[in-house]
């Protein structure tokens, strides 16, 4: 036993920042395509909804109070987004630099990175990684305005819902968070290789980013 101790040395934890992002549009079959770097992300808001409890009376009291089911919504902002990204919010390019909008919407994937700091460590202590699957972007509302003497630029936001995919032994779930400072290293170097892709090296080719899916991530990451 021993006594409960607040704020130690070391354990001063926070959270912040957000880079990293990579987008994976959505093929037609349900695979994700390459991934391509998301520049100029500046925000990525979580969102929970759902997990209400639903109260249910017997015998003149609270009987049981079961919770619905909860969703992945999330909210993203931006100064740009790739060119991949267009078909995911509506636009569709018909001539060379002619783009419409008001299209169907692809599906997509991400991957996003926020920091983890601490008292000791400062901004170098982890970070996290944060995997989302079967997402879909609302339309986007943009601002033009007049330049002046000081131009600001334009910002990008999206409203994000999502469509869990399978987990085995668990719940569907639409985000995965991995933790750096409690997984295996070598593990998620690996992990990172398969998001990020490689370079190619000694006479061999590289490999291009891809998004693995829940499942892949649990056997990359379990131990032994």
């Amino acid at each position: 036993m021993a006594k409960l101790i607040w704020d130690a040395v070391g354990e001063r934890l926070y959270e912040l920042g957000v880079k990293k992002t990579v987008l994976f549009p959505q093929n037609s079959n349900g695979t994700y395509a390459k991934g391509v770097a998301w520049n100029g992300m500046t925000n990525i808001t979580e969102k929970p909804d759902g997990a209400e409890a639903n109260p249910m009376y017997a015998d003149d009291i609270k009987y049981a109070a079961p919770r619905t089911k909860e969703e992945f919504k999330s909210t993203a902002e931006a100064f740009t987004y790739p060119d991949e990204f267009g078909e995911c919010c509506g636009e569709k390019e018909i001539a060379p630099g002619v783009i419409i909008g008001q299209q169907k919407r692809k599906a997509f994937g991400l991957c996003y990175r926020t920091t983890i700091g601490n008292d000791t460590d400062d901004y170098a202590h982890g970070y996290k990684l944060h995997f989302v699957y079967g997402a879909t972007a609302a339309p986007v509302e943009k601002a033009y305005e007049t330049m002046n003497e000081n131009p600001d630029a334009i910002t990008f936001s999206w409203d994000i819902e999502t469509i869990p995919v399978e987990v085995e032994g668990c719940e569907p779930t639409s985000i995965v968070t991995i933790n750096s400072t409690t997984a295996d290293p070598t593990k998620l170097a690996a992990l990172e290789a398969i998001v990020y892709g490689t370079d190619g090296t000694g006479g061999t080719g590289g490999t291009d980013p891809r998004l693995p899916l829940p499942n892949e991530i649990k056997e990359l990451m379990k131990t032994t």
